[in-house]
């Protein structure tokens, strides 16, 4: 774990134990794969719960995640899905989830779920690889081209999107990161992708802008650069997503 985050999650699980039953708590995403950058990242985690939070439960939840984020820039990026035990198996049930500071839900995807068994990472009781059914190769693949089709790629249609940082960065390492998972089901970090991102045919500008904002401090860009990396990154990035489901449809 961490040692820049470690006293933040330790807080946050004291709360969650002061407001519901809680049998485990794990990580997933950057902190989970390696490649976690403070101040830079999210903080993906995973509560589960005996039993589902009620009303109340879910209010002093919420409550717990704000006072949190007043008190600690980290935990605006601190983003956690309450999953029931009884419901871990079922990969469609849509679990309360703490996300860009409110309260929803939706799936824990079959990509986190090999995240979490991948690292099997704990803060409190029994491990991913103890609870959590396995996430099979086949059903990872199924999401991963989902995801490419209907959502990644309808998206570069949306030049707008693309004049947004979020969308420059996670476009490009998405489409590297599906083309090794579903060229040998390995799941990699956001680093490994960018290390990639040049054998794909993504522009070096490119590759460079997007390491500078992940690893150092990036200069401000004009309009005009702007407008010309969104049109650059967004042609990468549809390109890159039609040549791998053809390779892998």
């Amino acid at each position: 774990m961490r040692d820049e985050v470690r006293p933040l999650l330790d807080r946050f699980l004291d709360g969650i134990r002061d407001t519901v039953a809680l049998d485990a708590l794990w990580a997933h995403g950057s902190l989970a794969l390696g490649d976690f950058q403070p101040g830079r990242s999210d903080l993906d985690m995973i509560a589960v719960l005996g039993s589902a939070a009620d009303a109340a439960q879910r209010q002093r939840l919420a409550g717990l995640h704000r006072e949190l984020a007043a008190a600690d820039p980290q935990a605006e990026k601190l983003h956690c899905s309450y999953m029931v035990r009884g419901e871990l198996a079922d990969a469609d049930v849509r679990h309360l989830t703490w996300a860009h500071q409110e309260l929803m839900r939706r799936p824990v995807t079959p990509v986190s779920r090999r995240e979490l068994h991948t690292a099997d990472l704990t803060l409190f009781g029994p491990p991913p690889s103890v609870l959590l059914p396995v996430t099979s190769d086949a059903e990872l693949a199924a999401f991963v081209r989902h995801d490419l089709r209907t959502f990644w790629l309808p998206a570069t249609a949306r030049p707008g999107r693309w004049l947004q940082d979020i969308w420059v960065d996670l476009g490009a390492l998405t489409a590297a990161r599906a083309r090794v998972t579903l060229t040998d089901g390995r799941l990699i970090s956001k680093g490994e992708a960018l290390d990639l991102l040049p054998g794909l045919g993504a522009p070096q500008d490119l590759v460079d802008d997007i390491r500078t904002r992940r690893y150092a401090t990036p200069r401000p860009l004009t309009l005009p650069q702007r407008v010309r990396r969104a049109h650059q990154s967004r042609a990468f990035t549809r390109a890159a997503i039609r040549r791998i489901l053809a390779a892998h449809p």
